[in-house]
């Protein structure tokens, strides 16, 4: 088992990411995807590694950008069992509408 689980928004995400990406190279949409997908694994392995932005939203969420592809967030239910992935977003949207959106 992963320890992690994707909300399907969180899938839809990922997909939207890899698509965009893979008009230029699928390639890198393969790299960027499981470099999505590992951060995901280290979270699970450590509930609070990510960080609150109470800036954003009020829920109980926290966010982890990826090391090698800065642009991109994971964010996330600490207090889950597997831990839930809600979104990966890039850092130019507009993450407090997003989230605020979200369920």
């Amino acid at each position: 088992m992963s320890g992690y689980a994707l909300t399907p928004l969180a899938k839809a995400d990922i997909f939207d990411i890899w698509s965009y990406i893979a008009k230029e190279s699928e390639d890198a949409a393969a790299r960027v995807e499981q470099a999505i997908y590992d951060a995901c694994a280290f979270l699970a392995e450590g509930h609070l590694r990510g960080h609150s932005r109470p800036d954003l939203t009020a829920r109980n969420v926290r966010f982890w950008t990826l090391t090698r592809y800065p642009n991109y967030t994971v964010v996330y239910r600490p207090e889950t069992t597997p831990l839930q992935v809600v979104a990966v977003l890039h850092g130019k949207r507009n993450l407090r509408r997003i989230l605020k959106e979200r369920p």
